[in-house]
This record gives C-alpha cells, structure tokens and sequence, in this order.
C-alpha cells in the first residue's frame, strides 16, 4: 500500500509516518517512481507505534520494544526491554504522584477562594 493508504487506514499522518521510517521504526520498500510501499503488516506497526508513544516511550525505546511485540499486543521478555519499561512505569508513576499534589493544592485554593466570598 502507498503511504497515503497507510495514514488514511491508521489516522496518522503521512509526515509522521515519514518520521517513523527516518528513526528506524518502520520500513518501506521504493517503487521505480520513488513511492513508498509498505506490506500489510505496516498498519500494524504503525498501531503498536502509536500505542507505545501514548504509553510515554521514546521512540528510541519503541525502537527496542517493537521486535518483541506480537501482532495480540503482548510482549517477549527481550534482553534488557523489560528493565526499560518497568523504569518507564516508574516516571509515569513519579509524574501520576506529583500530578496528585498538584491537584490536591489547587482543590485547596479553591475551597479557601471559596470560603473567604461569603
């Protein structure tokens, strides 16, 4: 499929799609006029790359995960990428944490502006 058919099937765009080729992510064959093509596997690829971001990864470590990926979404234990997630785990549970403060002191604000109208 042209690259144009793969961002209409995932919804990204081609640019991205160009992106993800450039660092290694995704692969293509050219054709004689220069057009990407990529195999049906791609739209794949391409979901599983998009799921990584969304979980916070870099791309360098999407890089890594992806040869361990299964088309189901599950993982086999890699050399060294389960070490990388649990890290991955851990700075989104640091940020979850502070987001929390930050929350609770805004609720306190609130609650004190609120109080002081009366």
């Amino acid at each position: 499929m042209l690259i144009g058919q793969l961002a209409k099937r995932t919804g990204t765009s081609e640019r991205l799609l160009r992106y993800y080729e450039r660092v290694g992510l995704l692969a293509s064959r050219r054709q004689a006029n220069g057009y990407r093509e990529y195999d049906e596997a791609a739209e794949l690829t391409v979901r599983q790359i998009r799921a990584l971001l969304a979980a916070g990864l870099s791309t360098s470590i999407i890089k890594l995960v992806l040869p361990c990926a299964h088309t189901d979404g599950s993982l086999n234990p890699c050399p060294g990428v389960l070490d990388k997630l649990r890290l991955q785990l851990s700075r989104l549970d640091e940020r979850a944490a502070e987001l929390a403060r930050a929350r609770q002191t805004l609720e306190q604000a609130i609650t004190v502006a609120e109080s002081n109208k009366s």
